[in-house]
């Protein structure tokens, strides 16, 4: 992509609304424009990232057995009279009428409707277990929508379901999803802490929020400084094993950590003192079992090995999406702009040409981005006629992790300059090793998606 001809409105003043970083850094660089009130569309930067982080949840699901799907963002609302939520729910839901008189509402969630799709077509114990998830649009009306995606009306979110025989059964997809969640979010480049949290309209008494710790993050957050030095990394987990994934949930949530709502103190003062911290943090997915609670309610039973019909047991999942990008720049970002972490960067690197329009610049740079395209890896070329200080000030704002910069001087020696975006170190490399450095640096972020 070449930056004379990409749609990149970036901003050189802060917008007054903006209160937190990722809100301004967002609209400083052409990601989001406000539509209306905590709604927003998606330019083309915030969209490729929106679908980077999109893909990575994908990937992460399929590889735990999940299976995607799409449901409707508008549901009737005679499923949520069922389950007794649609008067429950309270005023953040915004319910409407069709042309015909009949009680629809904006979907914030989507439990009754996976569980009528579930009930109209499993009947017996033998095709399950289960788990379904989409990634779709919901509507929250926020009494006071603010800071950007982070705290939005309109907001993107993976949320997904699962349908058991059992108690037991239930709580291993539970685990299963705590699992997958640990490798999403650090494939993200991001640190998140499953927290005991309070379960809200969602119901059920098993629940863990992930938080990632932010000096904006809107919820309180307690917690044993110890579980800051866990990470879950490369190791392979069997997803059907029940022991491993038990054991990997008891890894993360044995130390204490949680969110204000659950906080107990005489419990945390057993942390020893050195290690207890309190902070902010940013929530950015939620893990729930609430057994039968909506199967008894809408008659989601299978028959069981006994013949019997037994209410399955269910659980749900959901990531923010969108409010994903704001916490990630939030925890990675600068004065002079954002800070991709490599496996979500909108593209994998920026090419600068310091003389647009000599004949030897010009032709290295295409080279390069052909080498890079070559490989599989996206750049970002900044072709305009601007000065340097200009293309180097677009690139920081923008945020990606690595920039090769081409100008005459160096090309006499045959070398151009790989700048790290994080650490600001540079090196001169010859074009092919520059290129041959970032597809070993990107060899584990390539991102496959549905």
């Amino acid at each position: 992509m070449r930056l004379s001809r990409y749609f990149l409105p970036v901003l050189k003043e802060t917008p007054a609304e903006a209160q937190i970083v990722s809100h301004r850094l967002m609209l400083r660089a052409g990601m989001i424009k406000q539509s209306s009130a905590g709604i927003y569309s998606w330019l083309p930067l915030g969209f490729k990232v929106l679908r980077k982080i999109e893909n990575i949840v994908h990937e992460e699901q399929m590889r735990a057995g999940h299976m995607p799907m799409l449901m409707p963002t508008i549901q009737s609302a005679d499923l949520w009279r069922e389950s007794g939520r649609y008067d429950a729910y309270g005023d953040e839901m915004l319910r409407i009428k069709d042309r015909g008189g009949r009680d629809m509402l904006f979907t914030p969630t989507a439990e009754e409707l996976v569980t009528d799709i579930f009930r109209s077509h499993v009947n017996s114990y033998k095709d399950m277990p289960l788990t379904l998830y989409q990634i779709q649009w919901k509507f929250r009306d926020e009494v006071r929508p603010r800071f950007g995606v982070m705290r939005g009306r309109e907001f993107y979110m993976k949320d997904g379901y699962n349908f058991d025989l059992t108690k037991e059964d239930a709580l291993h997809a539970y685990n299963r999803h705590l699992v997958s969640y640990l490798r999403t979010y650090e494939r993200m480049g991001l640190q998140a802490i499953p927290m005991r949290a309070d379960s809200g309209p969602i119901g059920g008494d098993d629940t863990h929020e992930f938080l990632v710790l932010a000096e904006t993050g809107e919820s309180e957050v307690f917690y044993d400084r110890e579980i800051t030095d866990l990470k879950f990394g490369a190791r392979e987990i069997d997803y059907a094993d029940k022991a491993a994934c038990q054991a990997v949930l008891e890894e993360f949530t044995s130390r204490y950590a949680r969110t204000d709502e659950t906080h107990d103190e005489a419990v945390f003062n057993e942390v020893p003192e050195e290690r207890r911290r309190t902070a902010r943090g940013i929530e950015v997915g939620q893990i729930f079992y609430f057994g039968t609670k909506y199967s008894e309610a809408m008659g989601a039973t299978v028959q069981g090995p006994d013949g019997k019909p037994t209410p399955v047991h269910m659980g749900s999942h959901g990531i923010g999406v969108s409010r994903l990008l704001g916490a990630i720049i939030e925890a990675s970002h600068d004065d002079n702009g954002i800070i991709w972490p490599e496996g979500v960067t909108p593209f994998h690197a920026g090419i600068v040409n310091l003389k647009q329009g000599d004949g030897e610049a010009d032709a290295a740079c295409e080279a390069i981005e052909a080498a890079m395209e070559a490989l599989g890896l996206e750049p970002l070329y900044d072709d305009r006629n601007e000065r340097a200080g200009g293309k180097f000030a677009t690139m920081d704002l923008i945020g990606l992790p690595w920039r090769i910069t081409v100008g005459p001087r160096g090309l006499k020696n045959g070398v151009v300059e790989l700048t790290s975006r994080r650490t600001g170190e540079s090196e001169e490399l010859a074009p092919e090793a520059a290129v041959a450095k970032l597809a070993e640096i990107y060899k584990g972020h390539m991102v496959k998606g549905l």
